[in-house]
């Protein structure tokens, strides 16, 4: 019985200290979650970002990266434009 009342003590305790250095860490602007419905941070669009030859970029890559977050592709059926 006292054992696992150390143990709840314990588990409570880290509890208490997660928490704290969890909401520590917010306050320093560490924490990338973004507004309440958002995806968080997003990487700017682009052949630089995504670590590409510009000269392989065409339309369709641009659409297709500028379109990121949405869970639907380009509607461009063309290719290289």
């Amino acid at each position: 019985m006292k054992t696992l009342l150390k143990l709840a003590f314990l588990t409570g305790l880290g509890t208490v200290a997660w928490k704290s250095w969890h909401d520590w860490r917010a306050k320093d602007g560490d924490d990338d979650r973004g507004a309440a419905g958002s995806s968080g941070v997003i990487r700017d669009a682009g052949p630089a970002e995504q670590h590409v030859d510009e000269k392989d970029w065409d339309l369709v890559d641009e659409q297709s990266d500028e379109s990121f977050p949405a869970s639907d592709p380009p509607a461009n059926f063309r290719g290289v434009a």
